[in-house]
C-alpha cells in the first residue's frame, strides 16, 4: 500500500480537501490527524449562537467518526503534531511516529488576544472553533451583557447577533468606523446605524484602558472615559496563521505558509491549505479561497499537477439588518464611487482613476447583482 496523504487539521479546507479527494479516488489513503474530536462544522455559524441560542452540539453536522467512515479516512483525534522530519517523512507526535507520501497543513489560524490590564487572558473568550465556543458557551449564554473588541468582519456579526440573541452590547475598536479594512466610510455609517438601532453601545476611535473584575461581571474603562459594565469580554481583533510546525521544519514563512500556485510549499512533498497559507503575498482566510484551493491540490495529490484557480473572493458580511456583500477592493480612500439606492437596497461600484472598475458592494435584495458584477472585477 503506498504512503498516506497525511492532512494536520480538520477544519474546513481540511474537510474540503478530503470531499476534494474522494471525488477522484474513492481507495487512496487518506490519514487525517487533529488535536480536536475532528466533528464537522459550519464555522461562519459561530456569528449566530446567541440569537439562535445554540449549544456547541447544536453545531455539528457530522462527528468525527461519522465523517471518518462517511470518507473512508483514518481519523487521529486529540493528537498534537510535535515535529515534522521532512527527510525521513514522518511526523513525530506525542507517543508514536507517523509517515506520509505527502503531507498538507491545513492548521488554520489563531484568534488574536488583546492585552487589557485588569484581565488575564483566560478571561478573555474567543469564538474561533467549535472547541473554544464549546469551552465559552455557558458564560456567553448567560451573559446579559457583552463587550466585543474587534469591529472588523467577526466582531461586527457578533455584537449584531448578541443584540438580537437580546444581550446589551458594547462594540469596540481603535478605527473610527466598522469593517475599516471592508467597507467605505458611507456604506458602514448605514451598517452602525443599524447597530444603533439595537442594543449596540459604538465606542470607536478608542480602546479598553483597564478592565477591573467585579463580583459578577467587570467593569470596563475606555481611554475616552467612558464607563461599562459587562458580564463578559469577546475578543475579535483578528486571526494569526498558526505556523509554528512550519518554521520549526524549515519551510519557508511569511504571515503565512508560503505556498506556490499549486498550494506547494518550500519543501517538495508538504503542502499548505486554508488559513494557515500565503499565496502571492497574501494569506488565504475567507471560505472560497479553501474550495478552490482544495479543488486543485486534490488533483495535485493524485498525480495531476494543477493551478489554483484565480478569482476574485466573495464575501458576506452576515448582519441580518443589513445584510451586504462585497469583493475587490472596497477600502481604498481614492476609489470613485457610483451609488444606486432604492427601497430594495444599494449597489455601490469602486472605480479608479483611470475609471477601471475595481471593487463592488451591495446590500440587502441588492445582492442579487454582486454576481454580474463581480465577472467584471480584474482577478488579481
Amino acid at each position: 500500500m503506498s504512503a498516506p496523504i497525511v492532512i494536520v487539521g480538520s477544519g474546513f479546507a481540511a474537510y474540503q480537501l478530503v470531499k476534494a479527494l474522494r471525488k477522484l479516488d474513492a481507495g487512496h489513503p487518506i490519514t487525517v490527524v487533529t488535536a480536536d474530536d475532528g466533528h464537522e462544522y459550519s464555522k461562519p455559524d459561530l456569528s449566530h449562537v446567541a440569537s439562535r441560542n445554540q449549544r456547541a452540539d447544536d453545531l455539528v453536522k457530522l462527528t468525527g467518526a461519522e465523517f471518518a467512515e462517511q470518507h473512508n479516512v483514518t481519523l487521529m483525534t486529540r493528537q498534537t503534531v510535535e515535529r515534522i522530519d521532512p527527510v525521513q517523512q514522518r511526523l513525530e507526535l506525542a507517543d508514536q511516529q507517523l509517515s506520509y507520501g505527502q503531507l498538507v497543513l491545513a492548521t488554520g489560524a489563531r484568534a488574536m488576544v488583546p492585552t487589557i490590564d485588569g484581565l488575564a487572558p483566560n478571561d478573555i473568550m474567543t469564538l474561533n472553533s467549535l472547541g473554544e465556543y464549546r469551552q465559552h458557551q455557558q458564560a456567553l449564554l448567560d451573559a446579559q451583557s457583552v463587550l466585543v473588541v474587534g469591529a472588523g468582519l467577526i466582531g461586527t456579526e457578533l455584537a449584531m447577533d448578541l443584540a438580537n440573541g437580546g444581550k446589551k452590547v458594547v462594540l469596540t475598536d481603535m478605527a473610527p468606523q466598522l469593517l475599516p479594512r471592508l467597507l467605505p466610510e458611507f456604506i458602514a455609517s448605514r451598517l452602525h446605524s443599524c447597530l444603533s438601532k439595537q442594543a449596540v453601545t459604538l465606542e470607536l476611535a478608542t480602546l479598553v484602558e483597564i478592565a477591573e473584575p467585579q463580583p459578577q461581571g467587570y467593569h470596563i474603562t475606555l481611554a475616552n472615559g467612558h464607563q461599562h459594565h459587562v458580564d463578559a469580554v469577546v475578543a475579535a481583533i483578528g486571526l494569526r496563521p498558526n505556523v509554528q510546525l512550519a518554521r520549526q521544519a524549515g519551510l519557508r514563512v511569511n504571515q503565512g505558509i508560503v505556498v506556490d500556485q499549486q498550494m506547494r510549499t518550500s519543501a517538495g512533498n508538504i503542502f499548505a491549505l486554508g488559513d494557515c497559507a500565503e499565496l502571492d503575498g497574501q494569506v488565504q482566510p475567507y471560505l472560497q479561497p479553501a474550495l478552490l484551493g482544495a479543488s486543485a491540490l486534490a488533483k495535485t495529490l493524485l498525480g495531476t499537477p494543477t493551478d489554483v484557480v484565480r478569482a476574485n473572493t466573495l464575501v458576506k458580511v452576515k448582519t441580518p439588518q443589513l445584510p451586504i456583500q462585497l469583493a475587490g477592493d472596497t477600502s481604498r480612500s481614492d476609489a470613485q464611487w457610483e451609488v444606486k439606492v432604492d427601497a430594495e437596497g444599494m449597489t455601490a461600484s469602486a472605480f479608479d482613476t483611470q475609471q477601471r472598475l475595481i471593487g463592488i458592494v451591495t446590500t440587502e435584495q441588492h445582492m442579487k447583482n454582486a454576481f454580474p458584477l463581480l465577472r467584471q472585477l480584474p482577478i488579481g
